[in-house]
């Protein structure tokens, strides 16, 4: 980047009044809530970022994303101090719920000329996003003859282009069950990438699920998943209500297992499985699913 001096020597130290400041930066941008004892964490993690920028202190820092030309940094920012832990088919009865439950009548819907559109939503390095397309090209092979898609959105874009790429080490791949892998995988060098029909089949698009979504139709299936639990109780409140606003009538909403839908009087999702909600049908359409 241009412009821009590596410095070296000790982090700068971080006080009490930085921590603060940079602790409602993120959550009025990502509404992410960092707790006061992880000070020491955001020093470690944002040391880079003093370095890369050429600032000696936090207070500069501070400063530049606060200023009209610190946007970009903003999300540099955000990347850092995001946690991005995902795995192939984690919290395996979602993926048993999918195969056995919610996917098959939509699947045939899709067969006499419906659509099916499912949202990764914080989909991190595109482990659950490809997860999805392998239970579903399990059970329709011929899914690249019809109107399926899924999408993939997260905040951190560096992780979205790892994503797309769809290149694992073999570590990574350990939850695939063997039959999947011989299948969905190919390997290249120590890699294993997966196959150009799935990668085909998902969509990755950065997105801050706390700003507009340019999405204007609804969903059959979100996964929300291990994301909004890490934000501000209000935030956690608007989300699930876009959520819900966002799913077709008999939708499937996934959540993370320490993740809870309250159950308000006027919301229609209801508990349907371990951390599985279904929003109850009884409005009409009024748009289109995502196209």
């Amino acid at each position: 980047m241009s412009g821009i001096t590596q410095t070296s020597g000790p982090p700068p130290a971080l006080d009490a009044s930085e921590f603060a400041a940079i602790s409602d930066l993120i959550q009025r941008s990502a509404g992410i809530v960092i707790a006061p004892g992880k000070a020491s964490m955001v020093q470690s993690r944002l040391a880079k970022r003093l370095r890369a920028r050429g600032l000696r202190d936090y207070a500069s820092y501070i400063d530049l994303i606060r200023s009209p030309s610190g946007s970009d940094e903003l999300r540099e920012m955000i990347s850092a101090l995001t946690t991005n832990v995902t795995q192939f088919f984690r919290e395996s009865h979602h993926f048993n719920f999918l195969k056995d439950t919610a996917l098959l009548p939509l699947i045939a819907k899709a067969k006499r000329g419906g659509r099916l559109r499912i949202w990764s939503a914080g989909c991190s390095s595109g482990q659950e996003a490809y997860s999805i397309a392998m239970v579903l090209a399990e059970l329709e092979p011929e899914f690249a003859k019809l109107d399926i898609r899924i999408l993939a959105t997260d905040i951190d874009a560096s992780v979205i282009h790892e994503a797309r790429a769809g290149l694992y080490d073999r570590a990574a791949i350990e939850g695939i069950p063997a039959p999947y892998q011989h299948k969905y995988l190919m390997p290249e060098g120590t890699n294993f990438r997966i196959c150009e029909p799935l990668r085909r089949l998902v969509s990755y698009r950065e997105l801050n699920l706390h700003e507009t979504w340019p999405m204007k139709g609804r969903f059959e299936i979100i996964f929300c998943r291990n994301v909004v639990i890490y934000f501000a109780a209000e935030a956690q409140n608007r989300l699930w209500h876009r959520f819900e606003e966002s799913l077709t009538e008999g939708g499937w909403l996934f959540v993370g297992h320490s993740e809870r839908v309250p159950q308000r009087p006027d919301s229609r999702l209801h508990t349907a499985g371990i951390t599985t909600y279904r929003l109850r049908a009884s409005r009409p359409e009024g748009s289109q699913p995502w196209h």
